[in-house]
């Protein structure tokens, strides 16, 4: 291996995400050195194409010790979470963990930072594909996750105007694919319509990514990225209802046919919280911000990152075909 490139630290790397962006650094030459908490799952650590540092992203110190003699950061670890019994803990949590990394990576003087914000940082609009352009303010994000990703989106940017911060955001959609170890909120929906428990739908819409592709896109930011822009990392448009037709073909199972509408839903979304709460077991399949989101079709352009970085994602049905595959391989599609 070519590691010629130099030390790159990438955050979350036990994540579904971070996974993929070590993966990729290390297949492009880069030495990788991964920060990942002591109590974190292992699975996606299996082979790590580098070297292991135990810390928590939200605290300076660690961060400041792994940074040592690394030339570039991939900050991609983060609260993902839709529902949490206390909201606010996520936003707390991003914020510290943005924070503390971003002025780690200042005192140790990195030639260029990654950062992994997300499309949840956008306004929708049910007119369209959004770009870019269309941030949205704390107060118009959706949930306490999304409204966490807009504040620490900000403090990277303030970073990067006030005390030079050599930062690219980077702003993946909806990624899928391989080692969703968790799994993500997508993934779960993969996972339950595979297994043949989704009866029916709501009338929404994404956009899907390979997350390969996502990992890929962060590498030509790192290496192409103007520093304090922002780039979308999205694959294609996708109706809910399509996405569940090709699962069901690729299980051999029939599509749900049945579209709901979300208001009904509402009162269930309210009682898988409250049970959820309750019980502190799990967290709940449907929720009542998931449902406010699914009223608008999340759709956006990648267009920027095709111009400026030579951005490009695979067809999405290939993304759901391989996330189905490393689900049964995971043993969680029977």
């Amino acid at each position: 291996m070519d590691e010629s490139r130099g030390l790159a630290l990438v955050t979350g790397v036990s994540g579904f995400v971070g996974s993929a962006v070590a993966r990729q650094l290390a297949e492009a030459g880069y030495r990788v050195r991964g920060l990942v908490r002591a109590t974190s799952p292992r699975g996606n650590l299996v082979d790590f194409p580098g070297e292991l540092m135990e810390g928590d992203a939200r605290d300076e110190a660690s961060v400041v010790r792994a940074m040592e003699g690394a030339q570039f950061l991939c900050h991609v670890a983060a609260d993902y979470r839709l529902w949490a019994p206390d909201p606010e803990e996520i936003v707390r949590n991003n914020l510290a963990s943005t924070g503390a990394v971003m002025r780690a990576a200042l005192q140790a003087g990195v030639e260029r930072v990654v950062y992994t914000s997300s499309v949840a940082t956008l306004k929708p609009s049910d007119a369209g594909a959004v770009d870019e352009r269309n941030a949205a303010s704390p107060d118009q994000a959706v949930g306490a996750y999304k409204r966490s990703k807009v504040v620490a989106e900000r403090l990277v940017e303030q970073m990067v105007a006030e005390q030079g911060l050599p930062a690219v955001i980077v702003l993946p959609s909806t990624p899928i694919g391989p080692r969703d170890i968790k799994p993500t909120p997508t993934g779960r929906i993969i996972v339950e319509a595979a297994n043949g428990r989704m009866p029916a739908y709501v009338d929404s819409g994404l956009n899907l990514v390979h997350v390969d592709d996502v990992a890929h896109g962060h590498r030509l930011a790192l290496e192409q990225g103007r520093v304090g822009e922002r780039y979308i990392l999205g694959g294609q448009d996708v109706m809910l209802k399509d996405m569940l037709v090709c699962i069901a073909a690729e299980m051999g199972r029939r599509p749900p046919r049945v579209r709901l509408p979300v208001a009904p839903l509402m009162p269930l979304a309210w009682l898988n919280e409250a049970w959820s709460r309750a019980t502190g077991k799990t967290d709940p399949f449907l929720t009542l911000d998931s449902l406010r989101m699914s009223r608008h079709r999340m759709f956006f352009r990648s267009d920027k990152a095709a111009s400026e970085l030579g951005y490009r994602a695979r067809p999405w049905g290939d993304a759901v075909r391989d996330a189905i595959g490393w689900f049964r391989q995971a043993g969680m599609i029977g």
